[in-house]
């Protein structure tokens, strides 16, 4: 299994919440909802890989923290804002109320934008050791990049655009390469920068791995959409059939839907061998994307 994921997360957890009790008190409710959005637990599958990439490249695990603590911020504003009535409007997020339930819709807004800020705040001021500042902008660029219009943002504005429309195949995976990938290739890439591994073949390698576990990543998320259930994922079971959203079961079929999901994994192994490097965490991290129950 996965051998450092729990100290990871455990790691990744400390350094957000020593963050967020560094913040002047501004306003309490907002560093309340902050706080309670962004520490409420969830896998923390985007620091872990910054973590087990920099690992693997030789880099120095504080540097990575840095990293791993924004990405897992401008996550968590991602999610806020997913689950806000003009978007999703789910009810349940980790088994727990949505931020906008536990709080107020406008409280909800505001601490999605507080948490992306802070992303960007937490990437740029961390005390790197061995990253030089050219790379410290780099960091920041493709950080940018990943969570805007041509990732993240751009990603759910087609998501919202093909609600109760017909959508093709090649259309939805376009969709999930920026809203869901976008920021998983990231991850490896703020990692290969925070490293001393120059080769651009490698970077070129791990993007092609991230690329394919972000999208058997939301091929298994629609698989768990049907099979799995509330208790377990911590959301509502059946809210993609619900909101008659496309997905890859509904375009594909349930059978061909876990096929498609293995085949993409065997792409993210392929692309590890090109790697001189021990790839055993990240294999079995690919493997963990698809044999996951939430």
């Amino acid at each position: 299994m996965l051998e450092h994921l729990q100290a990871d997360q455990q790691r990744v957890g400390q350094a957000m919440s020593a963050a967020l009790h560094a913040l002047p008190l501004t306003d309490a409710r907002l560093l309340q909802a902050m706080q309670y959005s962004l520490l409420l637990g969830g896998k923390r599958l985007r620091p872990f890989l910054i973590y087990a990439t920099g690992r693997m490249l030789g880099a120095v695990t504080a540097d990575l923290d840095g990293p791993a603590s924004a990405i897992e911020c401008l996550h968590t504003y991602s999610l806020i804002h997913d689950d806000l009535p003009a978007m999703d409007d789910d009810d349940l997020r980790r088994g727990h109320p949505t931020c906008h339930k536990a709080f107020d819709e406008a409280t909800a807004i505001l601490a999605g934008d507080a948490l992306q800020t802070l992303a960007f705040e937490l990437l740029s001021q961390h005390p790197y050791q061995q990253v030089s500042l050219a790379r410290q902008l780099e960091l920041v660029r493709q950080f940018a990049r990943a969570s805007g219009y041509q990732g993240m943002c751009g990603g759910q504005a087609i998501d919202l655009a093909h609600t109760n429309q017909p959508m093709t195949l090649a259309a939805l995976q376009q969709m999930h390469r920026l809203k869901t990938g976008a920021l998983i290739e990231c991850a490896v890439i703020l990692a290969w920068l925070c490293s001393p591994d120059q080769q651009i073949a490698h970077r070129d390698a791990l993007l092609s791995y991230a690329a394919a576990i972000g999208l058997a990543f939301q091929v298994q998320d629609d698989i768990l959409d049907i099979e799995g259930d509330t208790a377990t994922l911590g959301k509502p079971q059946g809210s993609d059939l619900q909101a008659n959203k496309a997905t890859y079961p509904a375009l594909m079929g349930l059978t061909q839907a876990k096929a498609q999901a293995q085949s993409l994994v065997d792409q993210a192994h392929a692309a590890l061998k090109l790697l001189p490097y021990n790839t055993t965490e990240l294999a079995a991290l690919a493997d963990y994307i698809i044999a996951r129950k939430f």
